[in-house]
């Protein structure tokens, strides 16, 4: 079997159905077929029998592929759609699931309050039905059949009784939900099972045969004396033995019937006897599922606090890092290590020589920070001095320029600077203020043609600190 194609083994098994022909073949492809389904499932075991689905199509179409080159490209189509008809029965199970437990835990606080607003529209809704969905409902939730019981009842396949069950539901749903009876599929299966179908009162199977049998003995009798009256009273004798012989005959009838109906009445309390033990069973297996559900809610619960826990931490990790980036300049001179420097009350005047990171304290504080990094060609820092608006229409201009080249740039415009001072300081607001302020350079004629010219600055609060907005609108 080793030096045979694909195509003879796929040959070799459709014609004469040889178990060595396909085992060669799932040893030549498990292992790829079982790597593409646990990517596609993310579960070893759900893997497994995406793998086993494979290789069962292989065998159903086997004829179909011999004439294939190439057999890999097909089983890998068909993990793909086996795949996700598992991913999404796994997903449908789990929605019900967990409308099935809200739906538990809703009926378990106000079980009859639910009931007695679906009870009044139920059989009303019933009615409302198509004859197929309503037989598929009706066996399926009020007479409890299984889902094999009720499709062998419909004549149908076990996957068409079920679907037909579902739109059943579904429809039924709709109709309480024009009644404004909102409930969900699951719940209402749920009310459905639990209520709709309850014991009749002791003794009422038993007495309706024999009401049966009275009723019918007396129409008997009743279209006899009809039929009497009619007839010449020489017929009277003859009617009545023929009358007594009737009544015998269905006094006999009627006691057969009854001796009957007691074996059936004999064999049906043996048999809902066995569908209690089965009920009491089934009810045991769905308390345990409802205490796994919980305990997977608690879980579920569990991780969504570890969540917000990290998501906080991450929010306290991205302030610290801005934190970090304006603090940075104390650290990026290993030559001069400074402190951020207090701003002495009222100082207007700052030379060259005692520019240093001050903080965001005050406006005064702000403007020097912003001109000591600019000074430094610190991009960071700089950018870590402006208002958000600001700071991304310095991004737009620099945002591709590397700091070795913004150092550059921005050092030949402070090279001659060498200090400057506040003239003015103006509150717009609480939160702005407008500060005009008069740089100094080396050059002297310079310096005298910008007397008067001072630059006016904007600077807004930002969550307690100043920063700087950029140059004045009313200059």
């Amino acid at each position: 079997m080793n030096d045979q194609t694909d195509s003879q083994l796929l040959h070799a098994y459709a014609e004469n159905r040889s178990e060595a022909a396909f085992t060669e073949l799932v040893r030549r492809h498990v292992d790829f077929v079982y790597s593409a389904a646990r990517r596609m499932v993310h579960d070893p075991h759900l893997a497994e029998d995406v793998t086993q689905g494979v290789f069962v199509a292989v065998a159903k179409n086997a004829r179909q592929l011999t004439n294939r080159a190439v057999v890999s490209s097909w089983l890998h189509r068909t993990a793909q759609n086996i795949a996700a008809q598992t991913v999404r029965t796994i997903e449908r199970r789990r929605a019900r699931e967990q409308e099935a437990v809200a739906m538990n835990e809703l009926l378990a606080h106000e079980p009859d309050a639910v009931w007695e607003n679906v009870a009044p529209h139920l059989d009303k809704a019933l009615g409302e039905l198509s004859e197929p969905d309503r037989d598929a409902l009706l066996l399926r939730y009020f007479e409890r059949k299984s889902a094999r019981e009720m499709a062998q009842a419909l004549g149908v396949s076990d996957e068409a009784a079920q679907k037909r069950v579902n739109r059943a539901v579904e429809r039924l749903r709709e109709l309480f939900s024009k009644r404004n009876v909102t409930i969900g599929a699951s719940g209402l299966v749920v009310l459905i099972s639990a209520n709709a179908v309850q014991a009749a009162p002791a003794g009422l199977a038993t007495t309706i045969p024999t009401s049966v049998a009275a009723a019918t003995i007396t129409i008997a009798t009743h279209t006899t004396m009809q039929w009497i009256n009619l007839k010449s009273a020489a017929m009277i004798l003859a009617t009545a033995l023929a009358a007594s012989t009737v009544t015998h005959l269905v006094e006999q009838q009627g006691a057969n019937r009854l001796r009957s109906e007691n074996q059936n009445l004999a064999d049906t309390n043996r048999l809902l006897s066995k569908e209690r033990d089965a009920a009491l069973s089934a009810s045991t297996a769905n308390n345990d599922e409802l205490g796994r559900l919980r305990k997977e809610k608690g879980e579920l619960l569990r991780l969504r606090s570890e969540v917000g826990m990290l998501r906080k931490q991450a929010s306290e990790l991205a302030n610290f890092k801005e934190e970090t980036l304006r603090l940075r300049a104390v650290s990026s001179n290993p030559q001069n290590k400074q402190v951020i420097q207090a701003q002495p009350a009222g100082q207007t005047n700052f030379p060259k020589e005692s520019w240093a990171f001050a903080g965001y304290a005050t406006p005064e504080a702000a403007l020097q920070s912003w001109v000591w990094a600019m000074s430094k060609g610190d991009k960071q820092a700089m950018l870590g001095s402006l208002v958000p608006e600001a700071r991304k229409e310095w991004e737009k201009i620099f945002g591709q320029t590397s700091d070795s080249e913004f150092a550059a740039d921005v050092a030949k415009g402070f090279k001659n600077i060498v200090g400057y001072k506040i003239v003015e300081l103006q509150a717009s607001s609480d939160s702005e203020v407008e500060l005009r302020m008069e740089m100094s350079t080396t050059n002297e004629q310079n310096n005298k043609d910008k007397m008067g010219k001072a630059e006016k600055m904007t600077l807004q609060k930002v969550e307690n600190e100043w920063k700087l907005a950029g140059p004045s609108k009313n200059q």
